[in-house]
């Protein structure tokens, strides 16, 4: 300023630096809320099944149905204990993801490579990717009659109609993830002097996952349900065999008993494994949940 020209003062500002976070406090602070936030979660799932639960309850109690029709939670839940103190439900659970594993393992492998030549070249996408998509439409038990023909009365028959289920989903989203890259990727390593084998170690493989983790859940809820229906048609151990063995023996408790293994699978499965995999993908990534 000049002369007696009026200004505005400047005067220092006291910060109070106690009150800013730090980084181990902040980070802390996160940990707790994602705790407490999975604990409503948590809450919020037990309250929501204990509700059905009741439900369930009080519909066998005013006799909506006969009890042979809806038996009681109780009644249910002897039932899934006698079968497993005599070892039967162990032994279906053991022999069913036996054929699932074998017959995903398969499906993985044949769809990543189907849908990776569909993706890749389009006279392939043409030709092999609009049988794959009508394939697609077609009930995965149509194949057991097939199956049972090629294969004879084996669990092989089993685990073809499983692979059958699931490998046109893991093609299709692998050919989805093979067309969603952009090609400057493809060019840049053509231009490093890439091989075929490194442009698809390094550039192809990678840009296809968060296609493929959504690819490889659809897969895996495709090979459940086909396994089931299988096992369900051609007689042999395994959970379908014991729902079978369940209305064979006019036994609704059993039936209830299976059916709720095999939901109990499932969602382990998902949450153990692929809710893993989504979460990994989305922060290497850097994609938004779904």
């Amino acid at each position: 300023m000049h002369g007696d020209e009026p200004g505005i003062a400047l005067t220092p500002v006291d910060i109070d630096t106690t009150s800013v976070p730090r980084g181990g406090s902040t980070t802390a602070r996160f940990r707790e809320l994602d705790a407490s936030g999975l604990v409503l979660k948590a809450l919020r799932l037990a309250v929501f099944y204990l509700a059905l639960l009741a439900l369930w309850q009080l519909l066998y109690s005013l006799h909506v149905w006969s009890p042979y029709l809806l038996p009681s939670p109780s009644d249910v839940w002897h039932s899934f204990i006698d079968y497993v103190d005599n070892g039967l439900i162990q032994k279906a659970v053991r022999a069913s993801m036996q054929r699932l594993v074998i017959g995903y393992a398969i499906s993985i492998l044949i769809g990543l490579i189907i849908g990776m030549a569909c993706g890749s070249n389009k006279y392939v996408d043409e030709t092999l990717g609009s049988l794959v998509l009508g394939l697609q439409s077609l009930p995965s038990i149509t194949w057991l009659p097939l199956a049972i023909l090629w294969f004879g009365l084996n669990q092989n028959a089993i685990i073809f109609v499983t692979f059958m289920g699931s490998v046109g989903a893991i093609a299709i989203s692998a050919r989805a993830g093979v067309q969603a890259i952009p090609p400057l990727y493809r060019r840049a390593a053509a231009t490093m002097g890439a091989s075929r084998y490194q442009s698809v170690r390094y550039v192809l493989l990678p840009a296809m996952v968060p296609s493929m983790a959504q690819g490889l859940k659809l897969g895996w809820s495709f090979a459940w349900r086909s396994l089931m229906a299988a096992e369900l048609i051609f007689v042999t151990m395994g959970l379908g065999h014991l729902l079978n063995l369940g209305r064979d023996l006019n036994n609704m408790s059993l039936v209830l008993a299976i059916m709720f293994v095999i939901v109990a699978i499932g969602l382990a499965v998902d949450r153990i494994f692929f809710a893993r995999v989504e979460a990994w993908v989305q922060e290497r990534w850097g994609l938004e949940a779904a």
